[in-house]
């Protein structure tokens, strides 16, 4: 069956959607590729053998991330998304030579810092929404949050590889060279956005008041520090349990990631397809933490370890595809951008908290207090999650508009109706093409709106 001319991506909205993700999966990059190798190489340099000043190296980079993500985004509305996006990528080049040379553990984690300070999360995502229709966003930002989780996969597989063949400062130079290649793709490959539209400012009280962006943004939180506290702990297992050496264990990732894929797929296409993405988004918790009770209980079990690893990625991918993609059904319009920069201001400080916390009580009381951490975080946001309203279904509507209304105020005015998602004014044909949320918009009151009666 062929797909009507309406459903498909336009080639512009194509190219601005490959070219953001692969921007936006460098940022992550630049976190995920020392994850599977750092906390045994840490032990080769001074400072290294403090299990905490490892969970805080490996986290660095989401406190700062954390700390400026919202002020980048802020920065994207009023000087432009491409300007703020080339400073966030040269502040990660910068910081990637600096750990690249670092003589000792303190020097990493001021350049961890420093790649953190890139802080285009916001930024990028803002910019992706710009460059596509409504209809058509949630698949990009499904292929960003998939990208997420292409690069945790491709990390946790070419890590040790490359850590192997250059050391860990040739990877942290590898990331300051892909950075400078990202900065040539941004200018060349990504279209310009267009100016936005008039239209009342967000407010920060109108985000952090909805509860429903709130559990999302808990839930990056919650996913991404589940994830560092585990990957302080899970290289050794793997050595101690499996007696693999740290560049052979992409023997257990490569197949784990390529099932985990092969896995996950068929769950997004189904929760699109069925509008089950509810059920979905609840399944992949509670596989998340099946994974972590599972690792609490584990006696160190080799086979075990790699089972858990395959449910954790299947799990792992599914939310990082599907998080993005509610955020930006749910969002109200005006505030996009905004929620867009707390919700990445949320998964950074996640990145920081896991890995810090992870760190600190893997010293102190051992490696199942650093999976108890997960295991909590992971009951937690089931608790948050399972309350959560199914979501709106969207429909487009044509209206024709009163011949003397001036279409500047009126696009305005239409922005502030409630339900209403997506405007497209054709001022020769004096018609209005909206897309609105069934059930959660007046649809009489935007009649009256266009007949110039309100």
């Amino acid at each position: 069956m062929s797909v009507p001319e309406s459903e498909r991506m336009s080639p512009a909205e194509k190219r601005a959607g490959s070219a953001l993700a692969a921007i936006f999966s460098l940022r992550m990059l630049g976190l995920f590729i020392i994850l599977p190798v750092f906390a045994v190489h840490a032990r080769t340099i001074p400072g290294g053998d403090s299990a905490t000043l490892i969970g805080v190296a490996l986290g660095a980079y989401g406190a700062t991330q954390a700390l400026l993500q919202l002020a980048f985004g802020a920065a994207s509305d009023r000087y432009g998304r491409k300007p703020v996006i080339c400073l966030g990528l040269v502040l990660f080049a910068l910081g990637s030579v600096v750990a690249a040379f670092a003589p000792n553990i303190w020097v990493t984690i001021a350049g961890r810092c420093l790649q953190g300070a890139g802080a285009i999360s916001a930024a990028v995502t803002a910019l992706a929404a710009d460059l596509t229709s409504d209809r058509h966003r949630t698949k990009v930002m499904a292929m960003i949050g998939s990208s997420i989780g292409l690069m945790f996969a491709l990390s946790l597989v070419a890590a040790p590889l490359l850590y192997a063949a250059v050391g860990m400062s040739g990877m942290f130079m590898l990331t300051a060279v892909l950075a400078t290649a990202a900065i040539f793709v941004l200018f060349r490959v990504v279209p310009d956005p267009p100016p936005p539209h008039p239209g009342p400012p967000a407010r920060l009280a109108e985000v952090l008041g909805d509860p429903q962006l709130l559990r999302l943004d808990f839930g990056i939180f919650a996913l991404h520090a589940t994830q560092m506290a585990m990957f302080v702990v899970v290289p050794g297992a793997l050595v101690a349990g499996g007696d693999l050496p740290v560049h052979e264990h992409w023997k257990v990732y490569l197949p784990v990631v390529l099932v985990s894929f092969a896995l996950m797929v068929p769950a997004i296409i189904y929760a699109e397809r069925h509008a089950k993405m509810k059920p979905v988004f609840l399944s992949a918790i509670l596989l998340l933490l099946a994974t972590q009770v599972g690792l609490f209980l584990g006696d160190g079990n080799f086979v075990l370890l790699v089972a858990l690893l395959l449910v954790f990625f299947v799990a792992f991918n599914v939310l990082e595809a599907t998080l993005p993609s509610i955020i930006s059904r749910i969002a109200p319009p005006r505030a996009k951008g905004l929620a867009l920069g707390i919700y990445n201001t949320s998964q950074s400080a996640g990145l920081f908290v896991g890995g810090a916390a992870g760190g600190w009580l893997r010293q102190h009381y051992g490696t199942e207090a650093a999976y108890g951490l997960g295991l909590v975080f992971a009951l937690l946001w089931l608790l948050m999650a399972w309350s959560m309203h199914p979501l709106p279904v969207a429909a487009l509507r044509e209206y024709p508009i009163a011949p003397h209304l001036d279409l500047d105020a009126l696009r305005a005015q239409l922005l502030g109706v409630t339900g209403v998602r997506e405007i497209s004014l054709a001022p020769d044909k004096r018609i209005a093409y909206l897309k609105i949320y069934l059930g959660r918009c007046d649809e009489q009151h935007i009649q009256r709106i266009l007949n110039g009666e309100a």
